[in-house]
């Protein structure tokens, strides 16, 4: 999408005492290195006549993400009192979901959402209210440091009622919103802090998702601007990658709900943001940016972010007359630039546009602010003839919804523009074109031709049938009247030789190397015990180097652990896709935390190599190889229960959880036999490396790991286990949807078709690794401890990661399993009755449960031996 815009944001201006003039007359000056004298001047008098003292409820609303207020206290503090210091007072809301998740983790509660929306018990409701109080005099006591007033407004304005008790909890849906406390604090000179806290009209405090809470607020005070702030500056496409600039909902909106990569807190945005401008007038809009663009956003026409909007339906006709021949002659004497010029005559250019006779189409937007006329006869290259928009529609983005639009019909286009066209920038067609030619001030530009050779093909087949006028062709005749090749063929305004086969890797399709050839990895994310122990694994890997290790909190510290002398790096998404683009790495380990893969994903797939992508978090697990474009999804690398081949083609993979690869090999063996109708229960308990690491270098600090820190102090353990997430545990969800693809797979068919449910309960202990597992399983039919040592040893008879120790005395012990690099069965017992075992077996949730299993699956993804670089434990 493109880059310019159309801002219009209404702040209230202080209705009682100024701020000084000359302190005004200053920060004035300042806001002019960010935009023009005009700008500026202009939305400070928007600003400034846009409320009356009597009725402060013009203002604007600005959301602040919870992590804001975390990682960019500062930036925000100072673009806030820079606001008021010109006299301009918004109405500021914060959430505080990043601070409550790490409370929650801390205290061992998992959080769980459902459509996006944080299930709220008495418990997590107790810590929300005291995190949302902090935060919320956290940010005024930074904006009070900086000479700004603020008033901390954390109840009062919000009315609610139980959106849903049984489904959500403490979670409310608000159906009122008083304003006065907000407007009292705004007379008073003071920036009103708001919480998304709401009371039912009994007392009862509820929770409310802050986007919905600013949304409402929004919608009793009808401002023209709403401006979200997060960490990441907008909204980025899923496949791409690339910042959205700009959305016209009512364009756009249903398209984007349907896409896989929309969903959780991405969807619950925009349906509530598309309610919103629903409600407000349509000039409205809502702006998603970084804290230090608030100002470019404010006081510039080119704004920051992402802006979303209403905008105007696009349409899309087989003639002019469908369109009015009265108002694209008007636009065409407005626009067209060889009108303009002299050059033609707008009848001239309306004869050209249908005179061939060939079937074109018209695309534009309802006020006409873009329109382009695309002639495309069959088995011919199309030719956009007109391009033709309105200042106005270039800045609001109208311009490229139109090309967005037609070029998902058109697989390949040819136009051309004319150096003094002024409306339209002339990088704007070098920015969308794959290449072009440029004569005596003329252009010729197109995409979806990467052969030099089918670009002169066609060029000739325009020249022969008069589609394009001979002047605009880069084709210069030889003696004898034939054709030279194209001699000067670029991709931008510099002249760059535009090179079809060099600008783009060039891969091939054949299965994955298996002679011995080296490859490059790279990890991200490698300050955590998880990382450490897959640094471990890769030293003694024989082809596979670690070529890039990224950490932002250890980033210039030397790397310890590995073969050869390594300093961490800190590489950004854009980094990461550049390598990509480059072919500089073949594999990447993305060992990062839930939901936070995300934007380094996008910035691969956009990259469109070949690299093979592992991610160690759960965000992919539930996803199979079927839900991708082609079939090409994420394949679960669990080689064990659910095949080598998957693997062996797969470029992106989803490593299991350590709790969930335990309780699938224990239960597989089992599934034939199970009695369904009671699901079967497993305790696990795991050393206090399974909960992570904290923020922050910690260089040396814990175990003599670089950078990690337990979140769990064992100290605080006292020696005993901890209970935690006692149900639905993300563990429990993984392992029941993975394992339900195996019921019925054997034997006579036993549930098949059915959706096994797992009762999981977990627990932490003051060891550092290791996992044990007690399986308590109902069974359909009376079984001996032999026959339930017969299916394990048969199950995995040519397993060399599993061990089967069935002559043992006394049931595993967490020493039995810690440090190995496999999974371990030893202990069974049936109950007397015959119909319910007992199983015991662990594995070392670092290894097994993450950094081997993940270098098995990469072994497989690449070509290599499986087992490469894995210390048998038997070695």
């Amino acid at each position: 999408m493109g880059k310019g815009r159309v801002s219009v944001p209404v702040l209230l201006v202080r209705g009682l005492a100024q701020p000084v003039q000359t302190d005004r007359d200053t920060i004035t000056r300042l806001l002019y290195s960010i935009g023009s004298k005009t700008e500026v001047s202009r939305y400070l008098r928007i600003f400034s006549s846009s409320s009356h003292p009597s009725s402060p409820a013009k203002f604007a609303v600005i959301k602040i993400g919870g992590a804001i207020l975390t990682d960019q206290l500062q930036d925000l503090s100072l673009s806030l009192s820079f606001l008021y210091r010109v006299g301009l007072y918004p109405v500021v809301l914060h959430g505080a979901g990043p601070q409550l998740n790490e409370i929650l983790e801390s205290a061992g509660v998992v959080p769980d959402y459902i459509d996006g929306i944080r299930i709220t018990d008495p418990q997590t409701l107790g810590i929300a209210r005291r995190v949302f109080l902090e935060e919320n005099l956290r940010l005024v006591g930074a904006l009070e440091a900086l000479g700004t007033r603020a008033r901390p407004i954390t109840s009062g304005v919000f009315t609610a009622t139980y959106l849903d008790k049984d489904k959500y909890g403490y979670v409310g849906k608000i159906t009122r919103v008083d304003k006065r406390p907000v407007e009292a604090s705004i007379r008073a000179g003071a920036l009103p802090i708001l919480t998304s806290l709401a009371e039912t009209t009994e007392g009862q405090m509820l929770n409310v998702n802050a986007d919905v809470a600013a949304g409402e607020l929004a919608k009793e005070l009808e401002p023209l601007k709403i401006v979200y702030l997060n960490e990441k500056g907008g909204l980025f496409h899923g496949v791409t990658g690339e910042k959205l600039d700009v959305i016209n909902l009512d364009e756009e909106y249903s398209e984007l709900m349907k896409q896989e990569w929309v969903k959780y807190g991405t969807k619950l945005k925009l349906r509530e943001i598309k309610e919103l401008l629903d409600h407000l007038p349509r000039t409205s809009s809502v702006a998603i940016i970084r804290p230090d663009m608030l100002q470019k956003e404010l006081f510039t026409d080119s704004g920051a972010g992402t802006l979303l909007r209403r905008g105007y339906k696009l349409f899309k006709h087989s003639t002019l007359e469908a369109v009015g021949i009265d108002r694209l002659r008007q636009i065409i004497a407005d626009r067209d630039a060889d009108v303009l010029s002299g050059r033609t005559s707008v009848a001239s250019e309306l004869q050209l546009l249908t005179g061939d006779g060939l079937p074109y189409t018209v695309y534009g937007d309802e006020p006409l602010d873009a329109v382009a006329i695309v002639s495309h006869p069959p088995g011919e290259p199309a030719v956009l003839r007109k391009l033709l928009a309105s200042r106005t529609g270039v800045l609001n983005n109208v311009l490229d919804n139109v090309w967005n639009a037609l070029r998902k019909e058109h697989r390949r286009l040819f136009w051309t523009a004319t150096v003094e066209e002024e409306v339209v920038p002339r990088n704007w067609h070098f920015e969308r074109a794959d290449g072009s030619f440029t004569r005596a001030g003329r252009s010729l530009f197109w995409y979806g031709i990467q052969d030099a050779g089918e670009v002169e093909r066609s060029v000739r087949l325009f020249e022969e049938k008069g589609r394009i006028e001979r002047s605009y062709l880069p084709l210069v005749r030889r003696p004898g009247g034939s054709h030279n090749t194209v001699p000067s063929v670029s991709n931008s305004d510099r002249g760059t030789p535009f090179s079809p086969s060099g600008s783009r890797r060039a891969y091939s399709t054949s299965p994955p190397s298996t002679s011995g050839e080296r490859k490059r990895l790279a990890l991200i994310g490698a300050r955590g015990f998880t990382g450490s122990a897959l640094i471990s694994l890769l030293a003694r890997h024989p082809l596979l180097e670690l070529a890039h290790v990224s950490s932002r909190e250890l980033a210039g510290f030397p790397l310890e652990g590995y073969r050869s002398p390594k300093n961490y790096e800190s590489l950004s998404p854009s980094a990461v896709g550049e390598l990509e683009k480059s072919g500089m790495v073949d594999a990447w380990v993305l060992a990062l935390p839930n939901g936070a893969a995300a934007p380094f994903v996008q910035a691969i797939e956009h990259a469109q190599g070949q690299g093979v992508v592992l991610d160690l978090s759960a965000d992919k697990r539930f996803e199979r190889p079927q839900d991708g474009e082609g079939g090409q999804g994420w394949v679960y690398g669990l080689p064990e229960l659910y095949g080598r081949e998957p693997l062996r083609s797969a470029k992106r993979i989803s490593n299991p959880g350590c709790y969930a690869t335990n309780t699938q090999l224990l239960l597989a063996p089992l599934l034939p036999y199970l009695e369904l109708s009671r699901p079967p229960t497993v305790f696990g308990m795991s050393g206090y490396s399974g909960a992570g690491t904290l923020k922050g270098q910690g260089q040396g600090q814990a175990l003599g790991r670089p950078g990690s820190v337990p979140k769990v102090d064992p100290q605080e353990l006292g020696g005993a286990v901890r209970p935690y997430s006692l149900t639905d545990h993300i563990h429990e969800r993984e392992a029941a949807f993975h394992l339900s693809s195996l019921l019925g797979a054997q034997g006579d068919g036993h549930g098949k078709g059915k959706q096994l449910e797992i009762a999981f309960i977990p627990s932490v202990g003051p060891w550092f690794s290791g996992i044990l597992s007690v399986l308590s399983a109902p069974l359909s039919k009376s079984f001996k401890a032999s026959n339930i040592w017969e299916l394990y040893e048969q199950y995995y008879a040519h397993e060399r990661l599993v061990r089967i120790q069935k002559d043992r005395a006394s049931p595993l012990q967490v020493k039995d399993v810690a440090d190995r690099q496999g999974w371990t069965v030893g202990g069974v017992q049936v109950h007397s009755g015959g119909k319910r075992v007992v199983v015991v077996a662990g594995l070392d949730n670092l290894l097994k449960g993450a950094a081997t299993q993940c270098l098995q699956n990469l072994n497989l993804a690449l070509g290599y031996e499986e087992l490469m670089g894995i210390p048998l434990d038997e070695e």
